[in-house]
């Protein structure tokens, strides 16, 4: 059993890292500075206090950063491989009673997999949000990856299962979307 609840720590952990890379590594250490999460032995520096503010002036650079007109879109294109190793290490963070090449094996499809589809997805977003409305309402899916990033940080700390199904959630509607589009533009080619 807790096993299956790091792995659902990790995963929803992991697909916050997709909305926004530091904020879940942020309320992780703060979570394990206080005492409310272990993590495993090699992963322990990330509940130090100098860890906490290295993640803390990353977290609100990032946050700060993307609210920026170009910048965002130029963040995006490091995002996507950042959002996976973070997600990786989220979720190897949480794994302690199996084998290394299990545990890793784990951690870069389910920790990288999922981090790496919902970065995917929001900088589709991005994207289609620069194109139609110039950049304008940027700011605004800019608020909603943040506010996605910390409730789900949170609900993965505190409820787990429901991280896991809103991350669920997520990445199903993510496939939703881009199947539409790739749907809709196969329509238009033939």
């Amino acid at each position: 059993m807790d096993t299956l609840l790091s792995i659902g720590i990790g995963v929803g952990l992991s697909a916050a890292c997709g909305f926004r890379v530091f904020v879940p590594l942020l309320i992780m250490s703060i979570a394990s500075v206080s005492g409310h999460l272990t993590l495993a032995p090699e992963f322990e520096w990330i509940g130090s206090y100098p860890a906490l503010a290295a993640f803390a002036v990353a977290a609100f650079l990032e946050m700060s950063a993307y609210y920026i007109p170009w910048l965002d879109n130029l963040l995006d294109s490091f995002a996507v491989p950042s959002a996976i190793i973070a997600g990786t290490i989220v979720m190897a963070s949480f794994i302690t009673e199996m084998s290394p090449f299990l545990k890793w094996a784990f951690a870069v499809i389910l920790g990288g997999g999922v981090a790496g589809t919902v970065q995917g997805f929001t900088t589709l977003a991005r994207a289609t949000s620069t194109i139609t409305t110039g950049g304008f309402a940027n700011p605004l899916i800019s608020t909603l990856e943040a506010g996605g990033s910390i409730a789900l940080s949170i609900f993965a700390i505190t409820l787990p299962v429901v991280a896991v199904v809103a991350a669920l959630g997520i990445i199903y509607y993510a496939f939703i979307k881009i199947y539409r589009k790739l749907f809709r533009q196969r329509a238009l080619n033939s």
